[in-house]
């Protein structure tokens, strides 16, 4: 058990059992488990990664074996009255990646046998795995009587690293949907079948035998059942919050403050209540300090290949766009842009909702996940020596904290006549997405292409004290790029911003690629 500042945060425990018995803190979700288990047999629910569906699973599996002592002081001891003892069939699929169609067949089997011998049932040789299942399931009504529960966690993880293949997803998709074929067939048999992943079930095409799955992901009723609400931090980490502050040596709302803005922000229906990150949240309280734990716990590969196959830009990321509801259900493999699994992996979130058009407005929920994003894309847009990036970048970020533009340029002069030379550099545009990223890696807000009446600005970016109009060119010169700030009146669109407004020209030699020129002038 992970020791803390605190002593009583669950740091990477997944475990109902184990929380509950050595009294960790833990967010009661078991209103939701009594409705989702009386209110349908086949469930699914999609939530992004270490965002408590583990844990989920866990609670259905110990409610499911009757342990009525775990939900002591639980909402769920005042609903539930029979606490009915079901067999429960179990299967994690997280393991399962980065595997061909023979490793991926051996694991499957592997999982099957796990079960089997925690009934005592002994497998037919040479079985497929989806007659092996279906054999399990009936073996397990026949020797107990009752009807399974089966609990099937992270179900497209086979699939997940492959998404962007031609080659592999088909035969990986094939084999995975044979091995849930049963769980139609076996109906009779069985008393409910939950499964969780990142993407929806629809989108794998693997379920295509199976419709009769209820999607609950972006239903109202479940739209806390995963992550912690702000109603859940106010009142059952309360006292945490008191701890956490004077560790932090803030006021309990300043403290608040912080953690809104960093893991906050999360929606997964409209409307919604605030949802934070449930890993970084936890994580946080027990290190009494803000750090990107969710992000930094991994970036998975198929988001980076997706962002290359669909071609977007670092500041299209930053950008809030719409989707309508059935955007979401298109096939993996018929996606036209990325907007779906960018959402269903958590680096986007639904900001805002239309009933009438079912349609939703999408962007980055929180600071976290923003940096965090500017930071997986410094191997591909900066360099592939992401240490050196970090140093120049804190040298940038002490530079503009004292308000001084002129030696931040220096450093990110000095910076980039180190990067390596990339092909497809050769436009004004690439040079915005540097600055994009870098700024962003800052905390600023900061914007491309930002219209204005006359004309639109390069790069718009704001830091605590001031607002910085930046034009760019290439192979040029920087009094042009000041001159066009000036002709076309830039600043006056900024006019009301409540900050100074500085100018700034930067001119890139495109042989060297890094600033060659720059000019600053206070409006």
């Amino acid at each position: 058990m992970t020791q803390s500042l605190f002593g009583r945060y669950p740091v990477g425990i997944q475990t109902f059992s184990e929380i509950r018995k050595n009294n960790l803190l833990y967010i009661d979700k078991t209103e939701y488990v009594y409705r989702m288990t009386h209110s349908g047999k086949y469930m699914f629910l999609s939530r992004p990664r270490r965002f408590g569906k583990s844990l989920l699973v866990s609670t259905l599996h110990a409610y499911f074996e009757g342990r009525k002592e775990l939900f002591e002081g639980l909402a769920i001891e005042k609903l539930e009255k029979e606490w009915t003892q079901y067999p429960v069939l179990r299967f994690d699929m997280s393991l399962g990646k980065h595997m061909d169609v023979e490793s991926l067949n051996r694991y499957l089997h592997h999982l099957l046998q796990n079960n089997e011998e925690q009934f005592g049932i002994v497998a037919r040789e040479a079985e497929d795995v989806n007659i092996r299942f279906a054999n399990l399931i009936r073996n397990v009504y026949r020797q107990t009587g009752k009807e399974a529960v089966v609990l099937i966690d992270e179900y497209d993880a086979p699939l997940l690293d492959v998404v962007h293949e031609e080659k592999n997803l088909p035969a990986l998709r094939n084999t995975m949907r044979n091995f849930y074929s049963p769980l139609k067939a076996c109906d009779p048999y069985l008393r409910y079948v939950f499964l969780t992943g990142i993407t929806k079930f629809a989108q794998m095409s693997i379920f295509s035998e199976l419709n009769n799955i209820q999607n609950i992901s972006m239903l109202a009723p479940y739209a806390a059942i995963c992550g912690i609400s702000e109603e859940e931090i106010r009142t059952q980490m309360d006292t945490d919050l008191d701890k956490l502050a004077k560790e932090m040596n803030l006021t309990k709302e300043e403290t608040f403050d912080k953690l809104k803005a960093n893991y906050d922000g999360y929606h997964f229906t409209w409307p919604s209540p605030d949802i934070y990150n449930p890993y970084s949240l936890i994580n946080a309280f027990n290190e009494g300090q803000l750090k990107a734990y969710w992000f930094e716990s991994g970036t998975p590969t198929y988001l980076i290949e997706m962002l290359h196959k669909f071609n977007v830009l670092p500041s299209q990321l930053g950008e809030k766009f719409n989707a309508l509801a059935s955007d979401f259900d298109i096939p993996t493999e018929k996606l036209s842009n990325i907007t779906p699994l960018l959402y269903q992996s958590g680096y986007i979130t639904i900001k805002d909702g239309n009933t009438f058009l079912e349609s939703y407005t999408l962007g980055i929920p929180n600071r976290e996940v923003r940096i965090g994003l500017m930071k997986s894309l410094i191997p591909y847009y900066l360099t592939p020596n992401t240490q050196t990036a970090s140093s120049a970048i804190i040298n940038i970020a002490q530079c503009l904290y004292q308000n001084d533009m002129e030696k931040a340029l220096q450093n990110m002069q000095t910076f980039l006549s180190t990067v390596p030379y990339c092909d497809n550099t050769h436009y004004e545009g690439h040079y915005q997405q540097v600055l994009y990223i870098i700024f962003s890696l800052l905390g600023y807000y900061v914007d491309v292409e930002v219209r204005t009446p006359q004309g639109r600005v390069d790069v718009v970016m704001r830091s605590p004290s001031t607002l910085y109009i930046i034009e760019v060119k290439l192979d040029k010169n920087a009094d042009s790029a000041i001159e066009q700030i000036n002709l076309k009146n830039y600043p006056e669109r900024f006019a009301l911003c409540g900050l100074p407004i500085v100018k700034v020209g930067v001119n890139f030699d495109g042989e060297r690629h890094t600033l060659k020129e720059w000019k600053i002038f206070n409006n």
